[in-house]
């Protein structure tokens, strides 16, 4: 650069990504996560002490936990991406309630202990099956604004 040119500074803006963590969304993130140490501690324990006694139950329990982990973290992540692939997975993860909360309903001697979707999350207070409704809820919002 030559002493009569003006260093001209170029800032590349990056594109910020919509927040989905404000309001009603943080209780969501808040509650994800809860609900990602309860599955996955849970999952955790069953699968090493006593795997051998019921594995559907308790690998649709580690399955149920990673689901929320990855909801967790599109939540916290933001943007349209993260927004669309937390709403496909909240979908998913209504469609296992549903499936597997039924599934215990009609043929409860296939789970000899309990998943964290069984009875449509009852051990749960019923939040597996309210979580996913409300995040989608506020996942279709959050796209409107």
């Amino acid at each position: 650069m030559t002493s009569g040119e003006a260093e001209v500074a170029v800032t590349e803006e990056k594109p910020t990504r919509t927040r989905l963590i404000s309001g009603p969304g943080m209780l969501l993130v808040w509650l994800y996560g809860v609900m990602v140490v309860g599955a996955v501690s849970r999952s955790a324990y069953q699968i090493a002490t006593e795997f051998d006694r019921a594995p559907l139950a308790y690998s649709l329990s580690a399955v149920a936990g990673l689901v929320y982990g990855f909801i967790t973290y599109t939540l916290v992540r933001g943007g349209e991406k993260a927004r669309r692939a937390a709403l496909v997975c909240c979908a998913a993860e209504l469609a296992g309630v549903v499936v597997v909360g039924t599934w215990t309903l009609v043929e409860p001697s296939a789970f000899p202990d309990a998943t964290v979707w069984s009875d449509y999350g009852m051990g749960y207070l019923f939040i597996p099956v309210l979580l996913p409704l409300s995040a989608m809820y506020w996942l279709r919002k959050a796209r409107a604004r």
